[in-house]
């Protein structure tokens, strides 16, 4: 059993639903990154989602993408996020840790260190799970399989305009938890519609037996606890973002973990 679907049988038994924020590895500064991972689970998050910086990150908005600019001007590469999360194991053995980003930097790293090199070295930093935006369900079964067979877990994103074909076939190699994104567009965009996202998972929870995340739209605690009354998880990540930019460094964790746990104690109220 994995790490995530560990963590997500534990919060059901609980009655709880998962905290998932998202963070940009390598920003606002290029070597906190292992440090806030530790204080984010301090405020009580259950999941981290790492970004990995890329020069054309095609599903993310401007919050995001200036973020990525920064990491990539600090120095931070695949290579160097995969150290991150080889750093954060050294202490902590329990926290699923997701990578989410392209194909292009996995592909480029794979060219640069052998053949399934990046498999191989996720799986022996940690790595839990990983969601890649460009990688269709249809053309990375193998891929899937390889991932399986360390241990890590593929992660697909669903839309509003999921078709019923679509969410079956995400159903199908999906593992750990399937990503819905609430909103049209890019991350970070306006106003959530509950009731939408409300009848979509309806939708998608008769295909998906793997507990389904939500996230895009969710900047507040008040959302994250509705949210949280119809989703097994509640993903954040702008709103982070923006938090932690232009902060000095010894603002970045206190900042950080005072956001996560009001947000925690809101979903748990």
């Amino acid at each position: 059993m994995s790490r995530i679907t560990a963590t997500f049988d534990r919060l059901r038994a609980q009655g709880r639903q998962a905290l998932v924020p998202f963070i940009t590895a390598g920003y606002p500064f290029a070597a906190i990154t292992p440090s806030l991972m530790h204080g984010m689970v301090e405020a009580g998050v259950d999941i981290i989602e790492l970004g990995v910086p890329f020069s054309d990150p095609m599903a993310d908005g401007p919050v995001i993408q200036k973020a990525g600019e920064r990491a990539i001007a600090n120095g931070v590469n695949l290579a160097k996020v995969i150290g991150y999360v080889r750093e954060f194991r050294k202490k902590d053995k329990h926290t699923p840790v997701v990578l989410m980003g392209y194909a292009n930097p996995i592909e480029r790293y794979d060219q640069l260190h052998g053949s399934d090199a990046f498999v191989r070295d996720a799986a022996e930093a940690g790595l839990d799970g990983l969601l890649v935006v460009d990688y269709p369900p249809e053309e990375c079964e193998e891929f899937a399989a390889k991932l399986k067979a360390q241990g890590i877990d593929l992660i697909f994103l669903l839309a509003p305009t999921s078709s019923d074909a679509r969410i079956q076939e995400i159903a199908r190699i999906a593992s750990g938890y399937v990503y819905y994104v609430s909103l049209k567009g890019v991350t970070g965009s306006a106003a959530l519609d509950t009731d939408d996202v409300a009848r979509m998972l309806q939708r998608i929870k008769q295909h998906v037996q793997i507990p389904v995340g939500v996230g895009f739209g969710i900047r507040d605690a008040q959302t994250a606890h509705t949210v949280a009354q119809m989703a097994d998880a509640v993903i954040i990540g702008s709103r982070i973002i923006q938090l932690l930019e232009d902060q000095p460094h010894e603002k970045v964790i206190p900042l950080a973990i005072d956001f996560l746990r009001n947000v925690r104690k809101a979903m748990d109220a």
